[in-house]
């Protein structure tokens, strides 16, 4: 189907999400995820890197991230995909860092060292309510590639226990990112503070440092004894529809996705990519930007 509106993105191109074609041991509750790993059938290494390559094609500079699923749930196929992108482009992987009976921590550690050079940073997530089993802290710590702890802040949390929390990962030289549930996220709620639990806890435990965001997301920023903590809202689709100062209307793309067959959307709500308009693009400067610092 065609698009309705010719496209514009930042300088550099969207951010290509990659769900990987396998996927994950876990059962997280807030995860919406784990409904397209029901049935495998279709998903296809093969075209995904083929999509990759496509990606990079339109967009050489564009930051790359793996998620599912779990990327690291099968580390040859991870490879294989991460071969596929030059290092012109910044590499990201969500993950649980999975220990399993075939796959202990040493394999962990070699993945990343043989990747140190590709991969800018690891998203663990870690969570004050444990939802997976989790691989031994210690490991996190011994990564050669920078590191960051993303929790979701899910329901009736446990607020007393962020300090504890932080304090498990002061030695890790890891962030840590806490994260709101995004699928909550609106356009009305994604500035407003003075209903946000979440926002009030952290300014009572931490000392907070400032603001930052666009349209589509933004980063609260806090300190606590060194370590640098960010609570994270985004809003649950990345497509915003605006007419510009030359009077054309333009979907503006924040994601572009690649589902586990291959296939390229761009938005997290089902919407197909016309790929050769994305060939056009008509880029704009990233507006993503500090809003507040203390």
């Amino acid at each position: 189907m065609p698009m309705a509106n010719p496209y514009k993105t930042r300088e550099g191109g969207a951010t290509v999400t990659v769900f990987v074609p396998y996927d994950c041991r876990n059962h997280c509750p807030f995860c919406i995820n784990k409904q397209e790993y029901a049935d495998t059938t279709g998903f296809s290494l093969e075209k995904i890197c083929a999509s990759i390559r496509r990606m990079d094609a339109i967009t050489p500079r564009c930051d790359f991230v793996f998620t599912g699923g779990e990327p690291m749930a099968n580390l040859d196929s991870l490879q294989i995909m991460l071969d596929c992108i030059p290092t012109t482009h910044r590499v990201f992987i969500n993950t649980t860092l999975p220990v399993f009976e075939d796959q202990s921590p040493q394999d962990i550690l070699d993945f990343f060292t043989r990747n140190k050079g590709k991969i800018t940073c690891v998203n663990i997530s870690r969570h004050i309510q444990h939802y997976v089993e989790e691989s031994p802290d210690e490991l996190i710590g011994q990564l050669p590639v920078p590191a960051r702890v993303n929790c979701v802040l899910w329901k009736n949390y446990p607020s007393a226990e962020l300090p504890s929390f932080v304090e498990r990962w002061k030695d890790r030289h890891v962030s840590i990112q806490f994260r709101y549930d995004y699928t909550d996220t609106t356009p009305e709620n994604l500035y407003r503070e003075e209903d946000d639990k979440i926002l009030h806890d952290l300014k009572k435990y931490f000392t907070y440092k400032g603001l930052d965001g666009c349209r589509m997301r933004n980063g609260y920023h806090f300190e606590y004894d060194g370590v640098e903590i960010t609570y994270h809202k985004t809003l649950p689709y990345s497509t915003i529809t605006e007419t510009g100062p030359d009077g054309v209307t333009y979907d503006i793309l924040y994601d572009v996705i690649i589902k586990q067959n291959g296939d390229i959307h761009s938005d997290w709500t089902g919407v197909m990519m016309d790929v050769p308009a994305y060939e056009h693009v008509v880029f704009e400067p990233d507006d993503q930007k500090w809003l507040e610092r203390c």
